[in-house]
């Protein structure tokens, strides 16, 4: 009797210690098969107060077909809303942070909403809202390709650089504004940044020092003098410009009443790598 009480308890213990075996073995293979990507939305500044941009849906695509298209998150995520011109000096948005399958990331899409509106000045420089129309087209779904194989148990980060110089677009004279988004997308495992300070003195500020500046446009060439990529100073002088490709890059700064700053030597940038270029301090213009 001892012996088959002890034979049914060994056996009920084999048991369970086996199903927790394929429990935990089951949980493996799923953290195997997946992968985390994050999307980064950042900002190349306009000549505009405020940039409003309403984003109803994000989704992915393993294929290049029109189906398939899988939405990061729950619905209740949505709506997304921004104001593009606050993205700047290194403050992003985390739009997506999410666990996939792993395999081929083909495509993202940004779905836009409607209600997105710009603010700029009149003629007198005060404030007004007018509406960014929104195409049909761009409210369906903005295509951006990534075209990448998503390794498991990797994490991977994609900027994506809103262009919004290139992204609005005037209708004539009509004072209706069209938003076209023009948006680029690098991967930040092979990418490097820059950053740094702005200051310099203001006429009858009442300070005979350097002081920080604010909204000063920073731009990004290549050593070939090709544009890359722009951003702003914030209230403290400071910038930050992420997503850049390895490789050798010039500086541009322009602010009103200063002269036009070019850095003298090239700044080089190395994959995951951010190189603090310091103070600059901007010449004024006599």
């Amino acid at each position: 009797m001892n012996f088959f009480k002890y034979f049914f308890i060994t056996a009920f213990f084999i048991a369970i210690v086996g199903l927790q075996g394929c429990n935990n073995d089951e949980g493996s293979n799923n953290t195997i098969n997946t992968s985390s990507i994050q999307l980064r939305l950042v900002d190349a500044p306009g000549d505009y107060l405020e940039v409003n941009v309403i984003i109803t849906d994000i989704r992915y695509n393993p294929t290049d077909s029109d189906e398939g298209w899988i939405s990061f998150g729950d619905p209740a995520d949505y709506p997304i809303e921004v104001d593009l011109t606050e993205l700047i000096a290194g403050n992003d948005l985390l739009l997506v942070d999410e666990i996939i399958p792993s395999g081929d990331l083909t495509q993202i899409r940004l779905v836009l909403g409607e209600g997105n509106t710009l603010v700029i000045e009149d003629d007198n420089g005060e404030p007004f809202t007018v509406p960014l129309n929104t195409p049909s087209a761009q409210q369906s779904g903005l295509k951006l390709h990534l075209d990448t194989v998503l390794e498991s148990g990797f994490t991977y980060v994609y900027i994506l650089d809103w262009d919004v110089n290139e992204s609005i677009v005037e209708a004539g004279n009509s004072g209706n504004y069209n938003l076209h988004p023009v948006i680029n997308v690098i991967s930040e495992v092979s990418s490097g940044s820059v950053s740094g300070i702005v200051i310099g003195d203001i006429e009858d500020d009442g300070i005979d020092e350097a002081i920080p500046l604010e909204n000063v446009t920073v731009q990004v060439f290549t050593e070939a003098n090709e544009y890359i990529t722009s951003t702003l100073t914030n209230e403290n002088g400071d910038f930050f410009v992420q997503g850049l490709e390895e490789g050798a890059y010039v500086l541009k700064i322009e602010r009103d009443g200063f002269e036009l700053y070019e850095s003298a030597e090239v700044i080089i940038l190395t994959v995951g790598t951010i190189n603090d270029v310091g103070i600059i301090e901007l010449t004024p213009e006599e």
